[in-house]
C-alpha cells in the first residue's frame, strides 16, 4: 500500500506541503496548468532550490497583484469549482476551506456563510490549497500519515490585532490533534496548513513501518540558525500486515499522592468504560518522601481528550504527561469452543499466520465457573482442551 509521511516537526505552512510535494515528485508544469484553469489573472507559480538551516529543501512561492482581497466561502467556492481540475480535488479543496470557515465562526461567534477571510482568502492561500488537493490526488497515496504537530508559542500579528499562538483557528481546528509548542517561540504552523492537514491526514502518529521511496523537502520563507523550517513528505510503501500488527497508541501518566484507593479505583473503572486500553498504578515516592502512586493510561490517539478531561474532572491531578508511542500487536482472532461449563471465547494470536498465542478469556470462565460451582482453573482447562482438540 502506498503512503505518505508528512514530517511537521517544525511546524508547516500552505506553501511548505506544496513544495514538499513538488520535490517529491508532482510535477510544476502540470501543476501550473492545473491552477492556470482557476482564471487568476497574472499569477506566476515558481519553485526554485534553497537552504535551511544546511539542509536543502524546494520553496514554493505563488505571486499575483492581488493578494488581499477579501472573500468569503461562496466566493472561494466560485473559484474553485471553475477551475478544469479533478472533481476529487476539487472537492478535498473545498472541505478545506469549509473547515477554515467553520473554526473562523466558532473564534467569532458567526455564521461559517458570512465569514470573510482575510489573509486566508489571499489568492497565494487559495493557490496553497487548492495545490495541496492536487498534489495529493496526483500522488495518490491510498493512506496519509502526519507527525504531532508543531505549533509554536508566544504572539502573531493579523487582521485582528495581536494573538496567541496557535492562533484561536488554528487551535479550533486542532481538537482532538497531537500538537507540541516545538522549537521556537513563534508561529509554526498556520491556519491553512492546520486545516489543509486536519481534511486529508488518515491518522498522526510516529512515523508508520514503511519502505522508502521518496522523500521531499519543502521550504517556508523564514531562516532561521537553531532549526530547518522546513516540513519533510515521505513516501514510500506498507502492507496491509503491518496495520493489523503495528499502531499509533498514547501514554498519559500523572502522579497522584493526595487521593483515595477507592477515588483511583473509581477513576480507573471509567477510564475503561471509555475506552482506555489498560489503566494501571505503580507504587512512587515523591517530594517530600511522600508516598503515592503513578497513574498510566494507554489509549487510542482520538481518545486523549477525552482521557485527559476526566483525570482533571475526578481531581486527581494538575497536569498530565503526554506520549505517542508505536505499538506492535499480534493479529488477534476470538473463536469460541463448548466445555462442559458452557461457550467459551478463546482469544487467539496470530504471527505471520502462524498461531502464537491461545488464551481463554477470564470473564466467561469466571461467569461459568460461578454458575457451575466449580473452580475457574477447571473451566480455564477445560477450555484449552477443548481448543487444542478442535485446533
Amino acid at each position: 500500500m502506498k503512503i505518505a509521511y508528512f514530517d511537521c516537526f517544525a511546524g508547516g505552512a500552505g506553501d511548505m506541503l506544496v513544495a514538499a510535494m513538488l520535490d517529491a515528485g508532482l510535477d510544476l508544469k502540470f501543476l501550473k496548468a492545473q491552477i492556470a484553469s482557476l482564471g487568476i489573472k497574472n499569477l506566476d507559480l515558481t519553485a526554485s532550490e534553497t537552504s535551511r538551516a544546511g539542509l536543502r529543501a524546494l520553496q514554493f512561492k505563488p505571486t499575483a497583484p492581488d493578494q488581499h482581497q477579501h472573500r468569503n466561502l461562496s466566493d472561494i467556492t466560485k473559484i474553485i469549482t471553475s477551475g478544469r481540475i479533478n472533481d476529487n480535488a476539487k472537492k478535498t479543496a473545498i472541505s478545506i476551506f469549509q473547515k477554515l470557515a467553520a473554526a473562523e465562526a466558532a473564534v467569532h461567534g458567526s455564521d461559517p456563510n458570512d465569514i470573510h477571510f482575510h489573509e486566508i482568502g489571499a489568492l497565494d492561500s487559495i493557490v496553497d490549497i487548492v495545490s495541496a488537493a492536487i498534489g495529493l490526488q496526483t500522488l495518490a497515496p491510498e493512506k496519509i500519515y502526519c507527525s504531532p504537530l508543531s505549533v509554536g508559542s508566544g504572539t502573531v500579528k493579523c487582521d485582528h490585532g495581536i494573538l496567541p499562538v496557535p492562533a484561536p483557528a488554528t487551535a479550533e481546528l486542532l481538537k482532538g490533534i497531537p500538537i507540541s509548542a516545538g522549537p521556537a517561540p513563534l508561529e509554526l504552523l498556520t491556519p491553512t496548513a492546520a486545516a489543509i492537514l486536519v481534511t486529508v491526514v488518515d491518522e498522526f502518529s510516529p512515523l508508520p513501518p514503511m519502505k522508502i521511496d521518496k522523500i521531499g523537502y519543502g521550504a517556508g520563507s523564514r531562516e532561521s540558525e537553531n532549526f530547518p523550517n522546513i516540513v519533510r513528505l515521505i513516501l514510500g510503501q506498507t502492507t496491509p500486515a503491518d496495520t493489523q500488527t503495528t499502531d499509533s497508541i498514547c501514554l498519559l501518566e500523572t502522579n497522584i499522592d493526595d487521593a483515595t484507593g477507592e477515588l483511583i479505583a473509581y477513576v480507573n473503572d471509567k477510564l475503561f468504560q471509555q475506552g482506555a486500553l489498560d489503566v494501571f498504578t505503580t507504587p512512587i515516592r515523591m517530594k517530600h518522601n511522600r508516598p503515592a502512586v503513578q497513574l498510566s493510561v494507554i489509549c487510542k490517539v482520538p481518545d486523549i481528550q477525552t482521557m485527559e478531561q476526566t483525570l482533571f474532572e475526578q481531581g486527581l491531578t494538575f497536569g498530565i504527561r503526554r506520549r505517542i508511542l508505536q505499538r506492535t500487536k499480534l493479529v488477534r482472532q476470538f473463536v469460541t469452543v463448548k466445555t462442559p461449563f458452557g461457550e467459551i471465547k478463546i482469544k487467539v494470536g496470530f504471527l505471520k499466520g502462524r498461531v502464537v498465542n491461545a488464551k481463554p478469556e477470564f470473564s466467561d470462565c469466571a461467569a461459568a465457573a460461578q454458575k457451575h460451582s466449580v473452580p475457574v482453573k477447571t473451566v480455564i482447562a477445560a477450555a484449552v482442551k477443548a481448543y487444542e482438540k478442535e485446533s
